[in-house]
């Protein structure tokens, strides 16, 4: 037998074989809330030693982008920091998807300010006054604070509007029929909140608890004006005694099967909860982590 044909037979074959393997592994498409996309990550990396078979291609956009994708049908797991409104569920109805709620972890909603703001403890009255529509407080005297490198005017920073956590922060906070002042600042992501408040002594921002550094400082939260504040922790998130602490979601078209199940059992088991708990969220219970 010709040599060179059997050497490109045995090529051929064995592409053939690599191309069949690829294509039989399962990959599970997950979008959406920007606050889970780092979790939702290390969820994805990890998994495959979990089951090889199975990738988990992840990205971020906020919740409404992940939630828009799952009404399309192009998701398997939309990730949100919300849950889905009324209307957006009729809409996948229509579509013949049907969005079903699982929720994997727990989250304290944290506002941040920067490092040498005496200002360390606010309630929800006082944030309304700085975050609302007719703002009573737009300088950071108008609360008695001098806030060192500061002008004094408050630099307001707020999420984009298809972001769960600005949709949750103005339910929670605003009440259901408040609306933002204008002139806010819109960051697109978490992180653009954090490194924005870190950078600029005049400003206050939000966004998910895991995204706290060393570089900035947390305020700690009181329902009522004079009431007893609580600062954002994975603990106050679990037992939600911390205010503006909120449930993560997942959805899915139906009730999960095959592949799409096992992963939403693994990320709800000890191990799947354990990452979620070292990257600064609260588990859906308590958990036993090496």
């Amino acid at each position: 037998m010709n040599i060179k044909l059997v050497l490109t037979t045995t090529v051929m074959a064995t592409s053939l074989i690599a191309s069949v393997n690829a294509s039989a592994r399962t990959v599970i498409q997950n979008k959406g809330s920007d606050t889970l996309v780092n979790v939702a990550q290390a969820w994805a990396e990890t998994y495959p030693k979990v089951n090889p078979d199975v990738a988990v291609a992840v990205s971020g956009g906020g919740s409404g982008t992940g939630i828009a994708a799952m009404i399309n049908g192009t998701v398997d797991i939309a990730n949100a920091s919300r849950s889905m409104k009324e209307k957006e569920k009729k809409l996948a109805e229509k579509n013949g998807q049907n969005p079903i709620e699982h929720v994997v972890g727990y989250d304290a909603l944290a506002v941040f300010i920067h490092k040498d703001n005496p200002a360390t403890t606010m309630s929800y009255e006082q944030l309304r006054d700085i975050y609302a529509r007719g703002q009573k407080v737009t300088k950071w005297s108008d609360m008695g604070v001098t806030v060192p490198g500061c002008k004094d005017e408050i630099v307001v920073v707020n999420r984009q509007n298809n972001s769960g956590t600005y949709a949750y922060f103005k339910k929670a906070v605003l009440g259901k029929k408040g609306r933002f002042r204008q002139g806010t600042l819109d960051m697109h992501g978490s992180k653009d909140v954090v490194d924005l408040v870190e950078k600029t002594p005049c400003s206050i921002g939000y966004s998910g608890l895991a995204y706290a550094t060393d570089h900035l400082q947390m305020v700690c939260i009181s329902k009522e004006t004079g009431g007893d504040c609580v600062m954002p922790s994975v603990a106050t998130a679990s037992d939600r005694s911390y205010p503006i602490a909120r449930p993560l979601f997942m959805y899915t078209n139906g009730e999960p099967q095959g592949a799409i199940k096992d992963y939403l059992d693994w990320i709800k088991s000890d191990a799947g909860q354990c990452i979620l708990k070292e990257k600064g969220y609260a588990p859906i219970r308590a958990v036993s982590c090496k």
